[in-house]
């Protein structure tokens, strides 16, 4: 397969912390397996320094753990990394790696006594919550600055496919409040609905450009989910989490308020059920979406953790998943997305896709319900923070005809609200108080 680098926005963040820091702190860079952190890292490393030792503990020699056992002479400790490496080191203009540095605790207790040394600059890199539970006999090093790498964005997806203008044209509009006329809107849907299909995997977009083959790029997807459960069964042994983890498309798919465990897993006590989800959470291949008793500025005030909801930390992984026993061939998601069919009853894709791309923009999610007055319940999908007011989202997954529960929340908060957004598939538009956003604007609310 080719080797692609992708441009990646997490980058520039680098480029920061290194201006900034002046090898003060270490970058630690967390996000789920196969999101591209160890390619970015090396990537870096290449461009913006003299030379690079690389320690990559998913595969490290007993020599190179060895060199960590003994921290007292630095300079010893340097001397033995040049003759292990072969490489120069050069001050403030070398940088070491440590990749899957939750392999090896004891390297990542090193950072402390490297970076307060000054000489070079540290970055490491770590999957799943191994990195959190690997601790427990030594001392997380305050020295850290943590950067969360998710799967890649719609900007990064275009700008892989060689389109780096489009997003520039839809911050404009959105700032002008002007559509791009329903035709453009089409076109625009249907770049849109491949990124879908595809997903932000680099491993997936890889295998795109490669194939331009959707049933390769599931195979490749179907790998990287495999990866995620063996993950899963390995730090939870009762296998809940693996269990719960599966069953995210279909608790979507039920249109209820709430993830209901349930119906997933036997009877579990609370305090267990909060680990498994803040293990999951924890993993970064899922967003956990919180609801909001009190929908206020202070959004985290009034979080019932009893009730939430869960989605993929990427779409592409998600529709590969909802028909996990079907062949590529027989899923419908695949279908419907590329004739632009999907019906409201899949509209839970666009759920989740919403999702991704608002906590890709650093938002924390949040959701609410209320009763309608009819023993149902007016809901509320994302809930944003925006200065000292909240930002309602409703998602709709083809046109609208109306956007009843936006209106109710709107009624009854009306001194909490700023902007108020429904996002759909059509064309950019008011209706009132209300913008109509399509659904490729939503990293950018």
């Amino acid at each position: 397969m080719e080797d692609y680098y992708f441009q990646r926005k997490a980058y520039g963040r680098m480029l920061q912390w290194k201006q900034e820091s002046q090898g003060e702190t270490a970058l630690l860079i967390e996000g789920a397996r196969r999101v591209g952190k160890s390619t970015l890292v090396r990537q870096f490393a290449k461009n913006e320094y003299k030379s690079f030792a690389l320690f990559d503990f998913s595969k490290a020699s007993k020599e190179e753990m060895d060199l960590f056992e003994d921290m007292s002479d630095m300079h010893t400790f340097f001397n033995r990394l040049r003759l292990l490496k072969g490489i120069p080191l050069h001050e403030r203009e070398t940088a070491i790696i440590f990749d899957e540095v939750q392999r090896f605790p004891i390297a990542r207790q090193a950072i402390k006594a490297l970076v307060e040394d000054g000489r070079y600059d540290y970055i490491e890199t770590g999957s799943l919550i191994s990195i959190h539970q690997n601790v427990e006999k030594i001392i997380i090093p305050s020295e850290e600055e943590v950067l969360e790498l998710f799967p890649m964005d719609y900007e990064e997806f275009l700008w892989a496919m060689g389109d780096l203008g489009s997003m520039d044209l839809l911050r404009d509009a959105l700032k002008s409040r002007q559509g791009f006329g329903d035709a453009v809107n089409r076109k625009l849907m249907r770049d849109f609905r491949l990124y879908m299909l595809v997903g932000g995997m680099p491993q997936a977009v890889s295998k795109y450009l490669e194939t331009r083959d959707l049933s390769a790029v599931d195979k490749t997807k179907r790998g990287i989910i495999r990866l995620y459960v063996n993950d899963f069964q390995k730090i939870d042994k009762t296998g809940k989490a693996k269990s719960m983890f599966m069953a995210v498309p279909s608790q979507l798919s039920r249109n209820a308020n709430r993830f209901q465990p349930s119906t997933v897993i036997e009877k579990t006590r609370a305090k267990q059920l909060d680990n498994l989800i803040f293990m999951m959470q924890d993993s970064k291949v899922v967003n956990v979406c919180y609801h909001a008793n009190d929908p206020n500025v202070g959004l985290d005030l009034s979080t019932n953790r009893s009730a939430f909801k869960i989605y993929m930390a990427d779409t592409g992984l998600f529709v590969t998943m909802a028909f996990w026993d079907n062949s590529f061939s027989n899923n419908v998601i695949y279908q419907k997305l590329l004739n632009d069919k999907l019906s409201v009853n899949l509209g839970y894709v666009y759920e989740n896709m919403a999702a991704q791309m608002l906590a890709a923009s650093g938002n924390r999610l949040f959701y609410h319900t209320f009763p309608d007055g009819n023993k149902h319940n007016y809901e509320i999908d994302f809930l944003l923070s925006r200065g000292n007011k909240i930002v309602p989202i409703e998602v709709k997954s083809e046109g609208y005809n109306t956007h009843r529960s936006l209106d109710e929340f709107c009624k009854k908060y009306s001194s909490r609200i700023g902007e108020r957004y429904l996002v759909y598939t059509k064309d950019l538009r008011k209706d009132g108080r209300t913008l109509l956003v399509p659904v490729y604007m939503t990293g950018l609310l």
